[in-house]
């Protein structure tokens, strides 16, 4: 474990394993042989996680069908200052676990709203679509420039309509509802949040809660976001829900009566207003900003015959920045 000063003199944990799972990675390709692992063989939940096998006594690497970034593979000239400048970017062809580009994969950042992948694999994995949840006076934000439906305490929609809330809109306070129902408090959610990270192999990331708003605690990666996206688009709606351009529904207040709301997704790619290459089809994906994690993206996209990337940008100097860097990854396609 080394710890890293960062963000102006505030410290925040990164645990460096990439390169110790990447040898190991090499090692068990390398011949039939024996490989002795320096680490607990037996461990079931982290990075360290190998499965030995009979038949020719080697090790098979628990990251064999993800990508490792190789260092950083880059394309073209980089901006690292500026009104043009990032923080970190990556882009996944996940059919082939091959990184197609990688810049500051491994930096540590803040996610901002990108954190409701997370937040959507907790929930889909622990509720079920019509189970329904009812917001306490922790869901209720009064913050003028916080993104919220306006929930009020007594409030109550269906776990569905809570999942396209958060991913469509972006909505803060139903990110809080999903974390009170789910696991009873912030608190709760968030080791439910850092445990199935963990389990994912997002071993550079802490979550202190289900919206990403900021907190110096709440940081992940390029890489670690990529391992998360994938894993969400494993279930189907996940996928279904970040791919609706537009949303409407009705919800209950405490005293029966109904709420409406409508909104469009906060993607620009299925706005309209961001256009991908013509060989490539954006699926969806997740926004986030805030003053200190920049302009963040991560999204799914697809080739002429289907095959899925997964593209990833943060801290973009301004969402403007951010789009325009994913725009350029998704030319890398072919």
């Amino acid at each position: 474990m080394i710890h890293f000063s960062l963000f102006s003199g505030k410290r925040i944990r990164a645990c460096c394993v990439s390169a110790v799972c990447l040898s190991a990675v090499f090692l068990s390709a390398c011949s039939g042989k024996q490989v002795i692992l320096p680490f607990d063989i037996s461990s079931q939940e982290t990075a360290f996680s190998f499965e030995t096998s009979n038949e020719n006594n080697t090790a098979a690497p628990f990251a064999a069908d993800i990508a490792v970034p190789d260092g950083d593979l880059e394309a073209g000239e980089e901006v690292s200052g500026g009104p043009d400048s990032y923080g970190s970017a990556i882009l996944v062809d996940t059919a082939n676990a091959n990184t197609m580009y990688s810049k500051n994969a491994l930096a540590v950042l803040y996610p901002a709203s990108m954190t409701k992948i997370l937040t959507a694999i907790v929930a889909v994995k622990n509720s079920s679509p019509d189970e329904v949840y009812t917001a306490d006076e922790s869901c209720v934000f009064t913050e003028g420039d916080v993104q919220k439906i306006g929930l009020k305490s007594g409030d109550s929609m269906t776990m569905d309509q809570a999942l396209h809330l958060l991913l469509i809109y972006s909505a803060n306070d139903v990110a809080q509802l999903i974390a009170v129902n789910v696991a009873g408090s912030t608190e709760k959610f968030a080791e439910m949040m850092n445990e199935e990270a963990r389990h994912i192999g997002a071993t550079n990331s802490n979550f202190v809660n289900p919206h990403g708003l900021q907190d110096e605690n709440h940081y992940t990666t390029a890489y670690d976001m990529y391992l998360l996206f994938n894993e969400a688009i494993k279930h189907e709606e996940i996928v279904q829900v970040i791919g609706t351009p537009s949303y409407s529904t009705v919800f209950k207040h405490s005293d029966g009566s109904e709420a409406s709301f409508s909104c469009d997704n906060t993607n620009r790619f299925l706005k309209g207003t961001a256009i991908a290459p013509l060989n490539v089809n954006v699926v969806g994906g997740k926004t986030g900003t805030t003053l200190a994690a920049g302009g963040c993206l991560v999204m799914l996209s697809k080739d002429q015959g289907g095959n899925n990337y997964i593209s990833c940008v943060m801290k973009g100097n301004t969402i403007d920045v951010t789009y325009d860097k994913t725009s350029a990854l998704l030319g890398l396609i072919k």
